[in-house]
């Protein structure tokens, strides 16, 4: 039997599957140990004024960095490295310090300014003591001692951008593990210190917010350092160089458009603070309910985005559309037989989720099933949050950052009236739910968009494989859930009265998860989608 060619769809399935593989393992193990992180933060501070105040205060360091630095790192660097890399005697070597010198100057300067402006940033989110139930004085002094993670923030992406368009993946996938062991030895650390943070007044230095703050500021700094070795190994040693290459303009062009699309994307988080805020408690089970959604997307989605990014890169440097379509394809038809399945498991038991792994320490049961009810009404929305950000790789890998601008432009406007009518229109306690069912629908909006514009882009897309795919993996992934769900309710009655909430919660989970994981995969046999063949030939040689 002769092996298939590097170009062949086989061999490109192959490839992308065993590069996504081993990065869906690092990924997975990151996810866990983070969901773990933040299930001890809630435990610690509980769903309250404190971890909204926290929350906040550490969103700031990833926005200030994502404005400056991090859409072109994460989107747009790998291409630029890349190509560097062919065109280059010394490999990209000289224009990749250059590129790292020049980011790190802009970050130290970025964080100094941002440590200085940090009650300005604190208002802008949160808005004054009268508005929000978070605490605006509080989340300013945690701010203060988190800003200084935008430097880490900045080097751990350029280290990974490195690593990534050199084809090495695993350590950056593993980095954010450290990160979060380090987390949960600082929440130790917080619990086991008597007292509470005083609120009334706030001090700098009282020691539960200096071990909060600071330790927090570690993880993030132990995430990117632990990156040189592997990039030592890899052949890049890293010393400042000082000095112009003339395509660092192209990625300050690129740049432009990438500091609009983040402005625009913070403007929708703005409003949704700021509309969250009033209601006690909404802002973290918005960020809690958001993290969760994006377990499965960390898991399975971004693995496939960082092994096809460097190859459509390749691909659209050699002008080669035909392979960047493929990719695009492919990229779409596995993230649906990935993420589709997902979306219905959460929906049903969405509730039963957050009671099962939220209430603890000091988050209450109602809490815990608000924010379970808030992943389930956004849970529509992860598919197409995956397929958006696939289609902007592709833009991205062509080396057009206005597209991805002007798409998050039509996102946002169509998410704004619908965050503001969520307080008009719902309860009090279900304005979270509105606002992450909102952020749901603009994903909806952002991928139909994308698909057109690619289409006028590139010509045909193979959208009738993608759309296949998809009906058959609803298919399966209806029926799954269906006999998930007619298995708890089958259980729930003789167990109402026998067991509480949270134990009956991790019952009906366990039970509906394991009916609709089988019935979901035999359904997925059944109506053949071949692209999980080689999964059963696998099997069956097993």
């Amino acid at each position: 039997m002769t092996s298939p060619t590097p170009s062949s769809p086989a061999a490109r399935r192959t490839s992308l599957i065993r590069d996504s593989g081993s990065m869906a393992v690092a990924s997975l193990v990151s996810r866990i140990t983070g969901f773990v992180r933040q299930l001890a933060l809630a435990a610690a501070l509980g769903l309250s004024v404190l971890n909204d105040s926290y929350t906040v205060a550490n969103t700031l360091p990833n926005i200030v960095y994502e404005l400056l630095l991090g859409g072109v790192l994460s989107s747009v660097m790998v291409p630029l490295l890349v190509r560097a890399q062919a065109e280059d005697a010394d490999g990209g070597e000289a224009y990749t310090q250059k590129l790292l010198t020049v980011a790190t100057a802009v970050m130290v300067l970025a964080t100094v300014v941002a440590i200085a402006t940090a009650p300005l940033l604190t208002w802008l989110y949160l808005g004054g003591d009268s508005h929000s139930a978070a605490n605006p004085k509080l989340a300013t002094a945690f701010a203060v001692l988190l800003l200084p993670e935008i430097i880490f923030y900045g080097l751990g992406a350029l280290f990974g951008a490195i690593l990534n368009s050199r084809g090495v993946f695993g350590p950056f996938a593993w980095a954010p593990v450290l990160n979060n062991v380090v987390m949960l030895g600082v929440i130790g650390i917080y619990l086991l210190m008597p007292g509470e943070i005083n609120l009334y007044p706030i001090h700098l230095t009282d020691p539960k917010v200096l071990v909060l703050g600071l330790g927090t500021t570690l993880g993030i700094a132990v995430q990117a350092l632990v990156l040189l070795p592997s990039l030592r190994r890899a052949g890049f040693h890293w010393r400042p160089r000082w000095g112009w290459d003339n395509r660092l303009l192209e990625a300050g062009g690129l740049y432009a458009w990438v500091i609009g699309y983040v402005l625009i994307g913070q403007a929708g988080y703005i409003v949704t603070t700021r509309v969250a805020a009033p209601f006690a408690g909404s802002v973290s089970t918005y960020a809690n309910a958001w993290l969760l959604l994006q377990v499965p997307y960390g898991v399975l989605g971004v693995s496939l985005l960082t092994a096809l990014l460097p190859r459509m890169s390749r691909a659209a440097a050699a002008g080669r559309l035909g392979e960047v379509i493929k990719d695009l394809s492919l990229g779409s038809r596995y993230s649906t037989i990935a993420l589709l399945p997902v979306t219905v498991w959460i929906t049903l038991f969405g509730t039963s989720i957050g009671v099962a792994l939220f209430s603890i320490g000091r988050t209450s049961e109602s809490g815990a099933s608000r924010l379970g009810a808030t992943l389930a009404v956004s849970a529509f929305g992860l598919l197409p949050y995956a397929l958006c950000l696939l289609q902007l790789r592709v833009f991205y890998a062509m080396k057009d950052a206005r597209t991805p601008t002007l798409i998050q432009l039509v996102m946002v406007l169509v998410k704004i009236p619908m965050l503001l009518l969520c307080p008009v229109l719902l309860p009090a306690g279900d304005v979270v739910l509105g606002l992450a069912a909102a952020n749901s629908a603009s994903f909806i909006v952002g991928a139909v968009v994308g698909q057109v514009w690619l289409r006028h882009r590139l010509g045909a897309l193979d959208t009738s494989s993608v759309a296949v795919t998809f009906g058959k993996t609803a298919v399966a992934s209806t029926f799954g859930g269906l006999a998930g769900a007619g298995l708890v309710l089958w259980v729930r009655g003789p167990l109402g009265e026998q067991v509480g909430p949270v134990a009956q919660a991790w019952i009906v989970l366990l039970a509906g998860t394991v009916a609709a994981m089988v019935v979901t995969l035999i359904g997925m046999r059944v109506v053949r989608l071949a692209e999980l063949n080689p999964l059963w030939q696998r099997l069956a040689r097993r």
